[in-house]
C-alpha cells in the first residue's frame, strides 16, 4: 500500500515535525513527508528536514505583499507547490500565518494544527500565560481539523496536562510540548488509517473508546 504522502507548512524550530519525523523513522506512522514548506527562510525546521534527506521549499511572501489579495495569492503558490509534489494531508506545525480559504477549501478536513491548550478553551497566542491567569487547574493540547475560524476546527484529539502550583508559562508549555510530541503523529496515523470521520463539529474516531472511568484530577 502506499503512504500516505504530507505536507508541513512550518515557520519555526520545527519540534513537532521532528516529532512526525521520528514516528516515521520509528515505523509507528505509516506516512511520509512529501515536502517541507516555509515562509521563513531561516527556519529551523528546514534543516532538520534537510538531515532527513526531505525535500524543502522556501516561499517568500514578500514577493506578494503589494497585492490586494496578498495572502489569497501567498496561498494559491503553496497549492500549486503542494499539488506538483501530490500532498494528500497538510500538517501544520508552528506555521505563524493565517491560511485563507484558499488552502482550507482545497484541503477540506485534510489540514490539521495543533494547538497547545484544551480547545476551545484559549484558542491564539499566549495560551499558557491565560490559562494560569484564569486559574485553571488542567492544560494540554489539541490536534484539530483547520477551518476559516482560528483554532475552531472539529477536534481529532486532545492530552491534559495537570497544572502544578508554581508554574510558569514557560514551565507549562515544556511540559505540555512533550504531549505534542506524542499526539501529532498519533492524528495523522488515525487519519492514514482512514478512521477519523467529520460529523458537524464532532470527529468520530473509529476503534475509539466507549467507557471508562479514568479521569486526571488536578490538585491531585
Amino acid at each position: 500500500m502506499s503512504k500516505l504522502r504530507i505536507g508541513v507548512l512550518a515557520s519555526g524550530r520545527g519540534s513537532n515535525l521532528q516529532a512526525i519525523i521520528d514516528a516515521i523513522e520509528a515505523g509507528t506512522l505509516q506516512a511520509e513527508i512529501a515536502l517541507v514548506l516555509s515562509n521563513k527562510q531561516d527556519a529551523v525546521a528546514l534543516n532538520r528536514a534537510r538531515k532527513h534527506k526531505i525535500e524543502t521549499h522556501f516561499l517568500d511572501p514578500k514577493p506578494f505583499k503589494d497585492r490586494p489579495d496578498a495572502r489569497e495569492a501567498y496561498d494559491r503558490a503553496i497549492l500549486e507547490v503542494l499539488g506538483k509534489h501530490r500532498v494528500e494531508l497538510v500538517v501544520l506545525a508552528g506555521y505563524m500565518k493565517i491560511v485563507t480559504s484558499v488552502l482550507i477549501d482545497a484541503y477540506a478536513n485534510r489540514m490539521m494544527n495543533i494547538h497547545p491548550s484544551l480547545l476551545p478553551s484559549f484558542p491564539g497566542l499566549e495560551v499558557q500565560k491565560k490559562a494560569l491567569d484564569w486559574g485553571v487547574k488542567i492544560a494540554g493540547c489539541t490536534v484539530h481539523f483547520v477551518t476559516e475560524g482560528v483554532d475552531e476546527g472539529p477536534i481529532i484529539i486532545q492530552a491534559a496536562v495537570p497544572i502544578l502550583e508554581g508554574d510558569t508559562p514557560e514551565a507549562l508549555a515544556a511540559r505540555i510540548l512533550v504531549q505534542e510530541h506524542q499526539l501529532y503523529p498519533q492524528a495523522i496515523q488515525l487519519y492514514a488509517e482512514g478512521k477519523l470521520k467529520v460529523d458537524g463539529r464532532r470527529v468520530l474516531v473509529a476503534g475509539g473508546s466507549t467507557q471508562g472511568t479514568a479521569a486526571l484530577i488536578s490538585p491531585a
